[in-house]
């Protein structure tokens, strides 16, 4: 089953309030640049991760999720269990919400 923006949110909240709050900081420090909102950051990253196949692949679990800011950009992780083996297995950094990208939102 695809990942959604619920499944996104709830990740980085199990990971812990700071990496909520490094989303909604990431948001809110920059205004009036205004870079992705937390929301916007969860709906990009469910549509990235389910395009690499980690979102529909049974054997993966999307255990949590963080985010640390990188001024100007924010930069985010995932943890995913392998169900097979029971091994956490971490996806590499990634960058791409900063508020060039923002600035490029229809």
């Amino acid at each position: 089953m695809a990942l959604t923006n619920a499944d996104l949110r709830a990740s980085f909240e199990r990971a812990g309030d700071e990496y909520w709050q490094a989303l909604i900081g990431h948001h809110e420090d920059a205004y009036p640049a205004s870079p992705p909102t937390p929301g916007e950051v969860c709906r990009a990253e469910a549509e990235r991760l389910n395009g690499t196949g980690l979102g529909g692949a049974p054997e993966f679990e999307l255990v949590e999720s963080r985010a640390v800011r990188a001024e100007p950009e924010l930069e985010v992780t995932h943890c995913f269990r392998y169900r097979p083996l029971d091994v956490r297995l971490w996806t590499e950094a990634y960058r791409d919400y900063g508020p060039l990208q923002a600035a490029t939102r229809g």
